[in-house]
C-alpha cells in the first residue's frame, strides 16, 4: 500500500566545500523538515551535494525522522539518492537497516519525493 503527503522545508543551512568555476562546486546541507499525510513528524537532513551547474545538482544524504508513519510512532533513519534539475529536487529513499525504534522497528521503508512551490514537497512511500 501507498502513502502519501507533503512535507515543508523549516530550514536550510548550506557551506560549500569545494567549488571550481561556473557553477561545479560541493557543498553540504543542514535541512530541518515538517511532514504532514501519512507520515507526521520532523526530520533533520544532512545532504552531500555535487554541483554540475547552478541549476543541476547530484546529492546524498541521511535523514533521521521521529514520528509515526500510517499511525505507527517511532523513527528512522532515511538514506536519500536524489537530485536537482531546473529548481526540482527528486529523491529515492530507504530505511536504513536496523535503525528504527517504536513500531517502525522490523519495517521495510521506501519512498520517493519531488518538490514543489515554496519550500514544499510530495512524498509516496511504501511501508511492509
Amino acid at each position: 500500500m501507498e502513502y502519501k503527503g507533503q512535507f515543508l522545508v523549516t530550514g536550510w543551512d548550506e557551506n560549500t566545500l569545494s567549488e571550481k568555476t561556473d557553477g561545479v562546486k560541493t557543498s553540504h546541507a543542514s535541512v530541518s523538515q515538517a511532514y504532514s499525510g501519512d507520515m507526521a513528524g520532523e526530520s533533520s537532513v544532512e545532504f552531500l551535494m555535487s554541483y554540475q551547474s547552478q541549476t543541476q545538482a547530484t546529492f546524498v544524504g541521511f535523514e533521521s525522522f521521529v514520528g509515526a508513519i500510517n499511525g505507527l510512532r517511532g523513527t528512522v533513519t532515511l538514506q536519500h539518492s536524489g537530485q536537482f534539475v531546473n529548481g526540482v529536487a527528486s529523491s529515492e529513499f530507504v530505511a536504513v537497516a536496523s535503525s528504527a525504534t517504536g513500531e517502525l522497528v522490523g519495517k521495510v521503508i521506501a519512498g520517493h519525493f519531488q518538490s514543489g512551490e515554496s519550500g514544499k514537497a510530495n512524498y509516496t512511500l511504501t511501508l511492509s
